[in-house]
């Protein structure tokens, strides 16, 4: 398997789609930031660690959405066909 042609690989996608993935990484931005503030009020060892790698695995995903997103292209809009 080639490995650096799949590194780049482009994605056509629409815009509605675009804009949801990116909608998604917001939220999981938004979402461990909270909970990082939240980490302050814990108090159990176990509790603790497990609330770190769940915010961990919220900016890994954010991330590997951006990634997605820097190889993705919008898909230009096909003319519609008049009836």
């Amino acid at each position: 398997m080639n490995t650096q042609a799949a590194a780049y690989e482009t994605y056509e996608i629409s815009p509605r789609f675009r804009q949801t993935v990116e909608d998604r990484i917001a939220r999981l931005e938004r979402d461990a930031a909270s909970d990082e503030l939240a980490l302050a009020h814990l108090e159990q060892e176990g509790h603790i660690r497990r609330h770190r790698q769940m915010i961990a695995i919220q900016l890994a995903e954010a991330l590997r959405m951006r990634l997605f997103l820097d190889r993705a292209r919008n898909r230009e809009s096909r003319p519609m066909i008049e009836l």
